[in-house]
């Protein structure tokens, strides 16, 4: 009766610490949250197609949520460049290349050297920041202000820097990138061609920054990189047939609100 009694107390102490470590260890992703980065990447690479962003907007903060946005970032990174270079191959006939040896060049230098600051920079100041640019794209394509603007020459330079800069520091640099180019008169197709190859220059130039930073964590991560990675491809080649039908103007509305209501999110929810 006594080594019952004695035993009793050991037990429910045993339980206690197995309960206190289920609930204390980090839960692993369920197979509900690998549907929805399933479904979310597969959104993000049709609307990608169609205006030559969203991957990064949609996925980081997912994948933020279960990993932290700074790992995030570094994640997204990989289906980001496989959607990319697979959207370029589709679109590569159609790329401005006045835009791309300017501005693109000047993004992809951003981004490197972005990347390199990711770990030191990164804060919710600097998202702040792309929020309330955002928000003045947005606004500004709807009233018609980028109509009227062109970035040109150092401008085109600057706002290249700016827009591949903010990319590698906080993972959202096609809003900002998108919304300059609405300024440079770039038909749809060449639009999107052209953001696509900025895009892919700034990938190249980023994600050996993240895998020699974080390989580790990456290829512990591996499984939502390769869901997310199919996702944005199915929804790269659904968003490219949508992007032939779509008109010219319903084209740069639809663009300038996507960058808008990024800003907003971002201003309302940084991390």
């Amino acid at each position: 009766m006594q080594q019952a009694q004695q035993a009793s107390p050991r037990r429910a102490r045993a339980l206690a610490c197995r309960r206190s470590a289920r609930y204390d260890a980090p839960m692993a992703p369920t197979m509900l949250f690998h549907f929805l980065i399933a479904a979310v990447a597969t959104l993000a690479g049709a609307i990608a197609a169609v205006v030559g962003f969203g991957i990064g907007s949609l996925l980081t903060p997912l994948l933020g949520l279960e990993v932290g946005l700074k790992l995030a970032v570094a994640l997204v990174a990989v289906p980001h460049a496989i959607a990319t270079a697979t959207r370029f191959w589709l679109l590569r006939r159609h790329v401005d290349k006045r835009v791309l040896l300017g501005f693109g060049l000047a993004s992809a230098a951003g981004g490197l050297v972005g990347a390199l600051l990711h770990g030191v920079f990164a804060s919710r100041g600097l998202t702040y920041l792309l929020a309330a640019l955002l928000i003045f794209v947005g606004v500004s394509g709807w009233t018609g202000l980028t109509a009227r603007m062109r970035f040109e020459g150092v401008w085109a330079w600057l706002a290249g820097i700016l827009s591949g800069g903010l990319g590698g520091l906080v993972g959202n640099q096609g809003g900002i990138r998108s919304g300059a180019m609405l300024g440079m008169g770039v038909e749809k197709t060449a639009f999107v061609g052209t953001a696509t190859a900025i895009g892919l220059m700034v990938d190249a130039a980023r994600l050996p920054v993240y895998l020699y930073t974080s390989s580790g964590l990456m290829a512990a991560h591996w499984m939502p990189i390769a869901i997310a990675s199919v996702g944005v491809l199915l929804g790269t080649f659904l968003g490219e047939r949508l992007l032939r039908r779509l008109p010219e103007s319903a084209f740069r509305h639809f663009v300038a609100t996507l960058v808008l209501v990024l800003g907003l999110v971002l201003l309302i929810h940084p991390e």
